[in-house]
């Protein structure tokens, strides 16, 4: 269904963006593991919490300085926006996901932060798939750094509708004219709807339809695949 819809995307010549929380990697390794998959989505399409949150710092400290535990997708996002990663007094803490959380780069987060850094999080998931079954990721690590600081970190990723505003602009689209469709209501969901989106929750993934009803909220609209929407394009 995946297949059909995004080339339905292309060719209708709407814009759209494939989202991820995951800030280990820049859209164009992105780009070639979907690739391989056989989904063919644009580099320029694909938007990461690891880029929404290097647009955040850029407005908010522009040319800034960071303290960085994370991978490709972080530090090239960083680097793009013109920012500096350094251990020495660094403006922010930037957590991300990685493959090896070290204990001594947690360690100097914490001292960093509590010498005045400020804490910002890519995205709040706590854990992350492997084939081995469930790792920890970004959001236990955060948990860990703020049980240690007593510092709350911004997260810059899903369920923060921030996210998809930086993403909107990006495509130069509106909130009242486009759509969020997801297979999670706490990040999805629940995004899409802060930011003034219609959302479209897709039963092919985490969420069951026996717990949409655990949810304060609701999608505009419940749908077994996303190959049930290919006729909406």
């Amino acid at each position: 269904g995946a297949d059909a819809f995004l080339k339905r995307l292309r060719e209708s010549g709407r814009p759209f963006l494939v989202l991820t929380n995951n800030s280990m990697y820049t859209p164009r390794d992105l780009h070639a593991r979907l690739r391989r998959m056989g989904l063919e989505v644009p580099i320029e399409s694909i938007w990461t919490s690891a880029l929404a949150t290097a647009q955040f710092l850029d407005d908010q400290r522009p040319g800034g300085s960071a303290y960085v535990i994370g991978e490709a997708g972080l530090t090239t996002a960083l680097h793009d926006i013109g920012y500096i990663l350094t251990d020495h007094d660094p403006d922010y803490v930037v957590l991300g996901e990685t493959r090896t959380y070290s204990f001594e780069a947690m360690t100097k987060a914490v001292r960093l932060i509590n010498a005045g850094a400020r804490f910002i999080c890519t995205n709040p998931d706590e854990t992350g798939p492997s084939t081995e079954g469930p790792l920890p990721a970004t959001g236990a690590v955060a948990a860990l750094i703020t049980k240690a600081t007593g510092k709350q970190p911004y997260f810059a990723g899903k369920p923060n509708p921030l996210m998809m505003r930086t993403g909107l602009n990006a495509i130069g689209a509106h909130s009242e004219t486009s759509a969020m469709i997801g297979d999670r209501m706490d990040t999805d969901v629940l995004a899409g709807m802060e930011a003034g989106m219609q959302t479209f929750l897709v039963l092919t993934g985490l969420t069951r339809p026996e717990q949409v009803e655990d949810f304060p909220y609701r999608p505009s609209q419940v749908v077994d695949s996303i190959a049930d929407l290919v006729e909406r394009i």
